[in-house]
């Protein structure tokens, strides 16, 4: 189940598109902004499966 990873909110959406994925994917770094505590998390890399970022998450 998805959520937030600051506040514990469940069934977060947030405005990473698909253009946003393929940039992270390429190192690119991309700001994902947590509608719900508004929170922001800077993606630094990406994969199929992981996001990494510029501090911990969990």
């Amino acid at each position: 189940m998805p959520s937030c990873p600051f506040c514990g909110e469940d069934q977060v959406r947030t405005n990473l598109s698909a253009e946003g994925l393929a940039r992270a994917k390429e190192g690119i770094k991309a700001n994902v902004h947590m509608p719900c505590c508004l929170e922001t998390i800077t993606v630094l890399e990406a994969d199929d499966d992981y996001f990494w970022t510029s501090k911990p998450l969990r």
